[in-house]
């Protein structure tokens, strides 16, 4: 399975951020036998856990973890797509 996101990859404007999640969907849709968190509840529970975990993985990968990102929006649009229609 490849993933709709490698680590070196840079979401820079709205419109990537938009047609990243188009991408994933369209995995979740196409593989979603080889999620390991296919459900909402598992998706939701490793978001949390990978976001604890993401200084260590951007360590690994040689990245600083982003100061300048906009943990807000990230955190409105998850927060709207529960009732967003």
């Amino acid at each position: 399975m490849t993933s709709p996101l490698a680590p070196d990859d840079h979401i820079g404007d709205r419109e990537a951020f938009s047609a990243f999640l188009a991408r994933l969907r369209e995995d979740h849709a196409a593989n979603s036998q080889q999620w390991e968190n296919a459900t909402l509840e598992g998706f939701l529970e490793a978001l949390q856990a990978w976001t604890d975990a993401s200084p260590g993985w951007y360590r690994n990968f040689g990245h600083d973890l982003p100061r300048e990102g906009d943990w807000t929006f990230f955190a409105r649009a998850l927060t709207a797509a529960r009732i967003y229609e």
